[in-house]
């Protein structure tokens, strides 16, 4: 929790306890236990239904939200003048720093009896020793089948683990605002700890957690530092999503949390059942954006909502489908999309193969039609090469943008020249991997062979214009 004052959303695993006291009445909320997912709701009208509790759920759904410890150890900074000619002598007896030993605490929930456990990446993404604590007091050695640090999931397979208690998934699709909704997790590492609240809104975007085009539920169940990774359960004590963030401005619980969905939580866990090690979303290939008033206005829509796309690559499978820039997608898999994040979030839940129904509006039309779920395309080839001794930047390594590189590397889509890898020359140049190379010298390159040639050594002055992280910029070097 780095945001005691800026107020910006922070991972629930970290940041010093601040002991408070609060109580609440809730003895009108405590009711709806007793009914279905279903059902309607009502008030408690007997002494009886007043004395319902949370213990029947609870003690079913708290056996499979597990304590997590993970240590990660970091390299040091190598001493930056140690191969300077003059300056090296001077701080030869600055050697390499010690490693760093860094412990993070954070929950997870049994997803499988065969100990398959899902937790946030930012818990144990990274982790080189993990240990896994159950509710029965247990622990395991777990490692990290499947990492993905843009969605913030992980999941785990613990070592000899078997027949133990796991938490069904639920449709998050079908999860209304003012739901009862339980957060179990390790809040500050003092145990496993309960909380109750209402889902307090759907489809919340552009949160500070992932790459930034998450899609979350938010709660006002009080979560905390330590409770990242843990589960967001409805009153039938069904996994509704990962408890991932906070709002806050102290580094407590303001009543503001966000859940990574179920449906998006159960796609992970099935490819990494399937072995894979990354999780693999099915290709939009398009640019867009959400339909705001101004927008609607312009296009006489009679209210903002759908999605505009403003752009489509060639191989897109939407304008396979007959969509077109400027058409507004209004619903994908049978649901509203209001922005990117969401329609994203749809693409990633349904997983790769098939098809899914879109519809969309086109010169004032309403249209319908199914989008074939694909992986991005490995075209045009990569044609990936490392630059020799007659280039000005030998240990560099240049590949050409396709779909498939740029989901791989999270470049935003295009074309262009991507650094895979910088070392000596190149790095002291100021180049890092990522960066797109979009000319040298003033000649534009399209082509890892263009840039080839054109970074031939000749001496003099050489200036490379690049975008990092979509921002431009200049690097200048001379042989």
């Amino acid at each position: 929790m780095r945001d005691r004052r800026t107020g910006r959303i922070s991972g629930a695993d970290s940041g010093r306890p601040t002991i408070r006291c609060a109580a609440a009445l809730c003895l009108s909320l405590i009711a709806a236990l007793a009914q279905p997912a279903h059902a309607e709701t009502a008030v408690p009208a007997t002494r009886g239904e007043i004395a319902l509790s949370f213990a029947p759920v609870v003690r079913a759904a708290a056996p499979a939200v597990v304590n997590i410890y993970a240590r990660t150890v970091t390299q040091a900074a190598p001493n930056p003048f140690a191969n300077d000619p003059f300056f090296g002598r001077l701080f030869r007896d600055f050697g390499p720093g010690r490693p760093q030993v860094q412990n993070s605490l954070g929950s997870g929930v049994i997803v499988r009896q065969d100990g398959l456990v899902v937790s946030n990446y930012h818990v144990v993404g990274m982790a080189d020793a993990i240990t896994v604590a159950l509710a029965d007091r247990r622990e395991f050695t777990a490692r990290v089948v499947l990492a993905d640090e843009a969605s913030d999931l992980a999941v785990l397979r613990l070592e000899g683990a078997r027949g133990l208690p796991a938490l069904p998934f639920r449709d998050s699709d079908g999860v209304e605002v003012g739901e009862l909704v339980l957060a179990i997790g390790n809040p500050f590492g003092v145990g496993q700890t309960v909380s109750m609240g209402i889902v307090s809104a759907l489809a919340r975007a552009g949160l500070g957690v992932g790459d930034g085009r998450g899609y979350f539920l938010q709660t006002d169940a009080a979560i905390n530092p330590g409770n990242s990774g843990g589960a967001l359960v409805d009153a039938a004590g069904r996994l509704v999503g990962i408890n991932t963030a906070i709002l806050t401005q102290s580094g407590g619980s303001n009543g503001i949390g966000f859940a990574i969905p179920a449906n998006l939580v159960a796609a992970v866990v099935a490819q990494a059942e399937a072995g894979e090690t990354r999780f693999r979303r099915p290709w939009a290939g398009v640019s867009a954006q959400a339909v705001d008033a101004a927008i609607a206005e312009a296009m006489g829509l009679d209210r903002p909502e759908g999605v505009l796309l403003s752009d489509l690559h060639p191989e897109s499978p939407f304008r396979a489908a007959g969509l077109r820039p400027g058409d507004v997608v209004l619903t994908f898999a049978g649901a509203p999309v209001n922005g990117p994040e969401e329609m994203l979030f749809r693409l990633s839940a349904r997983g790769i193969g098939g098809e899914a129904a879109v519809t969309w509006l086109s010169g004032g039309r309403e249209r319908r039609g199914t989008v074939a779920l694909i992986a991005p395309p490995d075209r045009p080839p990569r044609d990936e090469r490392r630059l020799g001794g007659r280039s000005a930047l030998p240990g560099l390594t240049l590949a050409r943008i396709n779909p498939a590189l740029a989901e791989e590397l999270r470049l935003a889509a295009g074309d262009g020249v991507v650094v895979i890898e910088a070392q000596g020359i190149a790095a002291e140049a100021g180049l890092r991997p990522r960066d797109i190379l979009l000319a040298v010298n003033g000649t534009a390159v399209a082509t890892p062979a263009e840039a080839e040639r054109a970074l031939v050594a000749r001496g003099g002055a050489f200036v490379l214009d690049i975008l990092r992280d979509g921002q431009r910029g200049r690097l200048r070097f001379r042989l």
